[in-house]
């Protein structure tokens, strides 16, 4: 489909699709309609009459996989085989069949150079754009879906392109009203290396925001492509059409189908403070200074349509964008990680915080062992590989061990991991390094540590389900809660003050390698809930424990496990473990793991919704209202 319009008209005309030509707020109430829309399985919904602008807003638009496939039904299979003969020319002679249209396709993914197109037909202010707000401690509106498109400076044109999802605040904090906007990206993304040139040459960064379009390049934004593959190739591919690119002397193209476009650029050294921003890991990222874009002009195509979606603690509609990622790019892993069978960053973890991966051991197979070697090499090179490097955590197994073991299947991969992992060993630390720049459990921005954890072999030890009788624990600790087979949440004393959306670049650090353990000022605590696990303590043979604030949360579903455990620890500061010792630099324990998953003072405050928001959108669900039957 080459606009969003027609996309909508064909949803519309399936099923998929409802409009609703009640007044809504976008400011929270739209945020938390889409929230409701995607817990359900809900349609996509076309809100005709939102408060404050003329445009409508589009909402829940890749909210269910049967959605995706349908938008994309005529193109999906022939981007898999693109990617099947990218790993393999040769499938071509051998099942020509199967992959004779793949030179038509190829074709298509080349942009195509124009002069005009829809999205130029007219210029507003910046202001009559819709405010769509997603949770009340936001800074202001946020463009939720941008494909924003820079050029190398050095090699000008589409071939050098950089297409990306990068949060774009439209409005608040210290913006000039119609005037400026922020611009957010982290590391790793490929408009840094053409801001980089930019700064290099002393010139300021050309930039496009488009918004809507065909839904293909919002998937293009975020595919994790190799750097130097231009998104409008994987673009042209997903919407079965060549990508019309307004060729400018001086500026970067315009997607001509775009249903908006905010032209501007980026100064050398203006930056501004962005957020707070409710994100993906489920938590506010707070404020801090990112680079500002000054607005030239602003496009908009007749009959423009606003595309929204809304960020915060998975599953929210961005998973799906991380399944779409799976379905296409999975086959490839092997071929740019060799020995590695799969790799999956869990969702429910917030994405990056937690790598799950099966590899392989083939060093020296004359030789039986249970040592790590080849998963070593092979974790080195997962954390080297773009985005995956922000993990804090990665878990990976030896295959082998296990036929058929995918990493996808979390529980049976986490039982495997907890009943071969041999603590004194297996636990190999990367400190003083990055992590997710929405990630506020390390040491500052950007900062903080990893732990790959490496597990080979045959079990040696059996998994409890139950709690044993007779648990003894020191004081402040309470309220023992099994989690998995295996694993028990522990509520530890409460960790004040709560946390803020306050800038705050600096959090408590490791000094050395034996401080590890010691360097947070509430680390004592966890040390004697370490030192009251003795060998006849009956929660010695138990894996991993984690502290918590709540245990029930924490114990009542994998997700909630998940998403304490990984996004409120650094492991670094937070990993503890019973009868812990440093052996020639290398961290191990003999009994249970320790994980300190409290929240902590600078960590960022979870995302929640505004009570009186829910009771608004709670009245539009009754009978008779315009939303009833609409949300469950």
């Amino acid at each position: 489909m080459r606009s969003l319009r027609s996309c909508v008209d064909r949803l519309a005309r399936e099923g998929e699709l409802v409009v609703v030509d009640h007044p809504v707020d976008p400011h929270l109430e739209i945020a938390e309609i889409q929230r409701r829309l995607f817990r359900v399985g809900g349609p996509a919904v076309l809100f005709s009459r939102p408060a404050g602008t003329a445009f409508p807003v589009l909402v829940n638009l890749y909210g269910t996989q049967k959605r995706i496939e349908r938008i994309f039904h005529r193109t999906l299979d022939r981007v898999k085989r693109l990617v099947e003969l990218k790993i393999d020319p040769a499938e071509a002679l051998k099942k020509p069949w199967r992959y004779w249209r793949s030179p038509i396709d190829a074709i298509s993914m080349l942009p195509r150079r124009v002069k005009s197109g829809p999205a130029v037909a007219h210029s507003i202010p910046l202001s009559q754009l819709p405010k769509v707000t997603g949770w009340p401690g936001d800074g202001g509106p946020f463009v939720t879906l941008p494909a924003v498109y820079t050029e190398d400076p050095d090699r000008p044109g589409t071939k050098h392109s950089n297409l990306g999802m990068y949060r774009v605040q439209l409005a608040g904090n210290d913006y000039l009203p119609d005037r400026e906007i922020g611009l957010h990206y982290q590391l790793h993304r490929g408009i840094g290396v053409h801001h980089a040139a930019a700064l290099a040459r002393g010139e300021p960064l050309k930039v496009n925001v488009f918004v809507g379009g065909s839904p293909a390049m919002a998937v293009a934004a975020v595919m994790p492509l190799p750097e130097g593959l231009s998104e409008l190739l994987f673009a042209g591919a997903l919407a079965g059409h060549r990508i019309p690119m307004i060729a400018r002397r001086g500026r970067p193209a315009i997607y001509a189908d775009a249903d908006f476009v905010i032209e501007g650029t980026v100064q050398p050294g203006t930056t501004k403070p962005e957020g707070p921003f409710g994100d993906h890991l489920g938590y506010y990222a707070k404020r801090h200074d990112f680079p500002v874009m000054q607005v030239e002009r602003v496009w908009h195509r007749e009959g423009a349509i606003w595309p929204v979606t809304v960020v915060g603690r998975p599953p929210q509609e961005d998973t799906l964008f991380g399944w779409l990622v799976h379905e296409l790019t999975g086959p490839v892993i092997p071929t740019v990680l060799p020995g590695v069978r799969s790799v999956h960053a869990v969702d429910a973890s917030g994405v990056h915080p937690l790598l799950l991966a099966v590899g392989s051991e083939r060093y020296l197979p004359w030789q039986r062992s249970n040592r790590p070697a080849e998963l070593l090499t092979q974790a080195s090179a997962i954390l080297g590989q773009g985005q995956l490097s922000l993990a804090k955590y990665l878990f990976i197994v030896s295959g082998g061990d296990a036929p058929g073991l995918d990493a996808h299947d979390i529980r049976p991969f986490l039982a495997h991991v907890l009943s071969r992992a041999d603590w004194r060993r297996d636990c190999h630390f990367h400190t003083e390094t990055t992590i997710d720049t929405l990630d506020y459990s390390g040491s500052g921005l950007n900062a903080g540590s990893k732990l790959v954890v490496a597990a080979r072999g045959p079990a040696i030890r059996s998994l409890s389900r139950e709690l044993p009788a007779g648990i003894a624990l020191p004081d402040g600790f309470r309220n023992p809660r099994v989690c998995l087979p295996g694993v028990v949440a522990i509520e530890g004393p409460r960790i004040d003050p709560a946390p803020t959306l306050a800038s705050d670049d600096a959090a408590p650090a490791a000094t050395s390698l034996a401080g590890l353990a010691a360097a947070s000022p509430w680390s004592a605590g966890i040390q004697r809930l370490c030192d009251a696990i003795h060998a006849d303590n009956p929660l010695r043979p138990w894996p991993l424990i984690v502290v918590v604030d709540d245990s029930g949360f924490s114990a009542a579903s994998l997700e909630n496990f998940l998403w304490v455990t990984f996004t409120r620890s650094n492991p670094a500061a937070d990993v503890h473990g019973v009868a812990a010792r440093v052996r020639q630099k290398h961290w191990g324990c003999e009994g249970p793991l320790v994980i300190d998953a409290r929240l902590k003072p600078h960590h960022a405050p979870p995302v929640e919704e505004d009570p009186a928001v829910t009771a608004k959108v709670d009245a539009l669900c009754v009978r008779g209202g315009p939303l009833a039957g609409l949300l469950g």
